[in-house]
């Protein structure tokens, strides 16, 4: 017998909305959206004076009833626009579980349940965060207390369901599905399977940055005739994102690195390497140089993860050195700008890098190194960004002023390196290999 989440009909029945065919003056407040008003007054504490395009045309649709399929990339505003129609349905319909959010990782599921605590602020809302890496214990009293709505990933949720006394989720009334790609990209997909056999029937949104044929099928299984909006940002950047690069020989890099960030001292920003090892040495060699640097990539424990983002938010560290795979998800709001220390080898995730800055209306800086190797990679973003990036270029003599002390560093980086590279060979030959097969609980957890 299936269950009342498979019984749903064909992508024939979703219906587009298009940006076309909405009212060509966007509304201006939320209020004109048909929030009500201890909502607005939650936006407005937070600074959500303008509804970005996805809440502009997510919202209306989903405070009508429907099930929804929201295309959008992280930083749009969509985390806000499945939240605010849930808080909304929840103070006309008040009850206990009431809404489950699930996530691909634990870091963009605490982002989700900063956000629904902060919004649902005025109207009492509690909410659980469940994710693995941490003890179940206290997600388990936190559940005991009958929360409104639970934010989660699909594992450490189903551990939960499965063990936890008393939960049961069978008077669910919402279901979000974020980053849908993302979900289904981490192999969640047979432990998806079976929550959708456990909820019941539900209102459902689902969020993507793209529609793949494993999305489809999601949404197939998942959604009932529902409204699909799409926010495209397909080879866009920002209007205010100032963009640039430094063409510079290969052996001056760090040099000229350090100059440009002692020319953006006391602002925020992000430093994008291609690997691990990378990310490792370069805070190494800037905070040997003084800069307030901290690092987040896949071999960090949870907890020193959720405590680099944290020192960044707080800003008591203003460079955050991140790998692609461990900053995807993020949504900090206070970029100032985004440095591509190792180029991308695309122009979607260059889009996706730089996308970190200029956000909600701000002004921002891309900053991208490109050295005599990196040229060709170049040429292509720039040809898929459709335009010439301008030329950075500081005086040679004023950047090599910084040469013996980067030289130092350097070697003090790497020397620290080959240390901790012996401590964690010794850990891994008494732990075991780090490439078995990742467990229920650690699926939530980023691998890079």
């Amino acid at each position: 017998m299936k269950s009342p989440a498979h019984e749903t009909s064909s992508t024939s029945s979703i219906e587009d909305v298009s940006l076309a065919q909405t009212s060509t003056n966007p509304p201006k407040t939320f209020r004109e959206l048909g929030v009500i008003d201890s909502l607005c007054e939650a936006c407005d504490s937070l600074g959500y004076s303008t509804p970005t395009p996805i809440q502009a045309h997510c919202i209306p649709v989903a405070l009508q009833g429907r099930d929804l399929i929201g295309l959008a990339e992280t930083g749009s505003g969509k985390t806000a626009a499945f939240t605010i129609p849930l808080l909304q349905a929840l103070m006309d319909n008040p009850q206990q579980y009431h809404s489950l959010i699930l996530a691909p990782t634990r870091e963009l599921a605490q982002q989700i349940s900063q956000t629904v605590k902060a919004l649902g602020a005025f109207i009492s809302v509690r909410c659980a965060l469940l994710i693995g890496g941490v003890d179940m214990i206290p997600q388990a009293i936190a559940l005991a207390k009958k929360p409104h709505v639970i934010v989660a990933t699909p594992g450490r949720l189903l551990d939960h369901l499965e063990n936890t006394k008393g939960f049961s989720l069978r008077h669910l009334k919402y279901l979000v599905l974020d980053e849908a790609d993302r979900l289904l990209d981490l192999d969640f997909g047979p432990i998806l399977d079976k929550l959708l056999r456990l909820l019941p029937s539900r209102k459902t949104y689902l969020f993507s940055a793209t529609i793949s044929s494993k999305v489809e099928s999601l949404q197939r299984a998942s959604l009932s005739n529902p409204a699909k909006i799409s926010v495209s940002t397909k080879n866009q950047t920002a209007t205010n994102l100032l963009q640039s690069y430094l063409f510079i020989p290969h052996k001056f890099k760090d040099i000229y690195l350090v100059h440009l960030l002692n020319e953006l001292a006391g602002q925020m920003g992000i430093l994008f390497t291609r690997t691990i090892m990378e990310t490792q040495r370069l805070a190494l060699l800037l905070r040997n140089l003084g800069f307030p640097a901290i690092p987040i990539h896949g071999q960090l424990s949870q907890s020193a993860r959720l405590g680099s983002l944290n020192k960044f938010r707080t800003r008591s560290r203003t460079l955050l050195i991140a790998t692609d795979v461990a900053a995807r998800g993020l949504d900090i709001p206070a970029v100032d700008f985004v440095i591509n220390c190792d180029l991308p080898q695309d122009s979607k995730t260059y889009i996706h890098r730089v996308g970190r800055t200029a956000r909600a209306g701000k002004s921002g800086r891309a900053f991208s190194v490109v050295t005599q190797y990196d040229v060709e990679v170049w040429l292509r973003i720039e040809s898929a960004l459709g335009k010439k990036v301008d030329e950075h270029k500081p005086e040679k003599d004023e950047v090599m002023i910084f040469a013996d002390r980067v030289h130092d560093a350097q070697r003090i980086a790497i020397s620290a390196l080959r240390e901790q590279n012996q401590d964690g060979k010794g850990a891994r030959s008494k732990g075991g290999s780090r490439h078995r097969k990742r467990g229920r609980d650690e699926m939530d957890q980023e691998e890079a």
